[in-house]
């Protein structure tokens, strides 16, 4: 998977403004390959389809991917006649790979793509991207699984439609009723952040688009269509299904691993009501709560097995001991996952580690528990241990889940918030030079004042310029210059940037300026957010 692009902050969703007549709003892709016949016919019919219903500036784009047949001609001719047609031609075969190129190169912020048979009814086309136009969702996916969808095909379609849909929701937890449906939209300033993290170039470019636009918390919209199948078309069923079921295994190995970090996507807009400050509404303790529990109650089965089995062999401190200690492994490792969504490997033998001190704590309890129990009765029966073992149990659970909460997994965001602030490695500046507190000599007949840190840098001829003949560089206080081209400001090379706001003010020559003392640059400072 790949984990090379570039973190980006998206911005709040916000609802697009009508733009000027030439500049299109929506830019709808057609990717075809050998597709002569019905080419012509697709696009003269959704032409006017937009043309009667959309109200903004459209485009429509034919990704050509490396057709055989006529269809280049055909798609240029369409081009020369039609102002809002446009021709895009790939030399390589994949559906995912020409709706990245196009995409990815497309000015309109809404993109949307359909197949070129049309199956699917274009007046859900409006419905489709007016929740992406108004700011309300990030995608938007046509849906044939939908209970006021409307869909005409054979069995065997629907079949292997419904078996795929199932097997995303079994193995990558997808809520998304219909990943295959060629009728999607996507918010521009989304799909150039999510387009690099998406490797597939073939048919699964879809799934696993909306997998990883999900898992980072992005809205997706679904919409009802009425849908017809396409008797002739060329798609190849098993073919197409053996590669989509080979990126699913892809994908879950990835996801699972840790080895695609969606932390860059996670939670990108601030207009996110989970992330407002709420008294006495903890974050995510609803959800956590839940996952706690089922953790715990299949950590307590295992545990009373293993229990059960050391039982056998050994008293019932020792059977305890090496049950709880087992059964508490397994439990942290759940609970980082599934209850407190920590994934990869950073920080998991720290975490094992906090997880066995409160493996200390929960061994103290059972085990006073027994402790009792053996001095109130000298032969309990097994099944009153593990009834104090129960008991004992649940109120180390709660100790568990507290401890886990505000100890080993702690909200990370507000972990972020309570650090001092600091600066990236590859935007650390160097020290800011801190000038002297003590009056400094006349400009007009004394060198330049030194520095405290040593002496003052050459401005313009490699040696100190005096202040009478020459205007003093100015010191201001706005942000790195640097900011507006969007690259790195040229502290991360140990100098700062030059702050040029004109003249330095002239100063009187009996009487120098007294130079505050400069702290280095606060790494708080817009734009220092990682």
């Amino acid at each position: 998977m790949r984990t090379d692009s570039s973190s980006g902050t998206l911005p709040a969703r916000e609802h697009l403004p009508a733009g000027d007549a030439g500049t299109p709003v929506l830019d709808v892709v057609i990717p075809v390959y050998n597709e002569e016949k019905d080419l012509e016919p697709c696009v003269r019919r959704l032409h006017d389809h937009l043309k009667r219903t959309f109200p903004y500036a459209f485009r429509i784009t034919v990704a050509d991917n490396a057709s055989t047949d006529a269809t280049p001609a055909v798609a240029a001719r369409l081009e020369a006649e039609i102002p809002e047609v446009s021709h895009f031609r790939l030399e390589q075969k994949g559906r995912g790979r020409a709706l990245r190129t196009v995409w990815s190169a497309s000015e309109a912020p809404i993109l949307a793509y359909m197949d070129v048979d049309l199956s699917t009814d274009l007046n859900a086309l409006l419905p489709l991207v007016a929740p992406l136009i108004s700011g309300h969702s990030d995608l938007a996916i046509g849906s044939r699984l939908a209970r006021s969808s409307r869909v005409v095909r054979g069995p065997k379609r629907e079949f292997i439609s419904r078996a795929y849909n199932l097997i995303l929701r079994g193995s990558l937890q997808a809520r998304f009723s219909d990943a295959q449906c060629g009728f999607k939209a996507i918010r521009r300033d989304v799909a150039q952040v999510l387009l690099p993290l998406v490797e597939d170039t073939g048919w699964f470019f879809d799934t696993e688009m909306l997998v990883l636009a999900e898992r980072a918390g992005l809205r997706i919209h679904e919409v009802p269509v009425d849908w017809v199948d396409d008797p002739d078309s060329t798609v190849h069923i098993v073919k197409t299904a053996t590669e989509d079921l080979k990126g699913v295994w892809r994908v879950g190995k990835a996801l699972a691993s840790g080895s695609l970090s969606l932390d860059r996507l996670a939670r990108p807009f601030g207009d996110d009501p989970r992330d407002r400050d709420i008294q006495d509404v903890p974050k995510g303790l609803a959800r956590q709560l839940v996952g706690f529990c089922v953790v715990g109650g299949l950590s307590t089965l295992f545990y009373l097995l293993l229990y059960s089995v050391f039982r056998q062999f050994s008293g019932s401190q020792v059977a305890n001991a090496l049950a709880l200690l087992v059964s508490a492994v397994a439990n942290t490792a759940a609970n980082r996952r599934l209850t407190f969504g920590v994934r990869g490997r950073g920080g998991a033998v720290r975490h094992q580690a906090q997880g066995l001190v409160v493996f200390g704590i929960g061994l103290a309890l059972t085990s006073g528990s027994l402790a009792a129990l053996s001095a109130a009765s000298s032969d309990p029966a097994h099944s009153t241990e593990l009834a104090v073992l129960i008991a004992a149990n649940l109120a180390a659970t709660v100790l568990r889940f507290l401890l886990f909460r505000a100890w080993v997994f702690p909200d990370r965001r507000d972990a972020a918030d309570d650090r001092p602030s600091t600066v990236v490695a590859s935007h650390t500046p160097a020290p800011a030079p801190t000038y002297a507190t003590s009056p400094a000599p006349a400009h007009a007949t004394h060198p330049a004042p030194t520095y405290a840190t040593g002496p003052a840098p050459s401005y313009a001829t490699g040696s100190a310029t005096p202040y009478a003949t020459d205007p003093a560089p100015t010191w201001a206080t706005g942000t790195d210059a640097s900011r507006a081209t969007g690259t790195d400001s040229p502290r991360a090379t140990g100098t700062h940037s030059t702050y040029a706001a004109g003249p330095a003010p002239a100063y009187p020559a009996a009487q120098a300026p007294r130079y505050a003392p400069v702290r280095p640059h606060d790494s708080t400072e817009p734009g220092d957010e990682r």
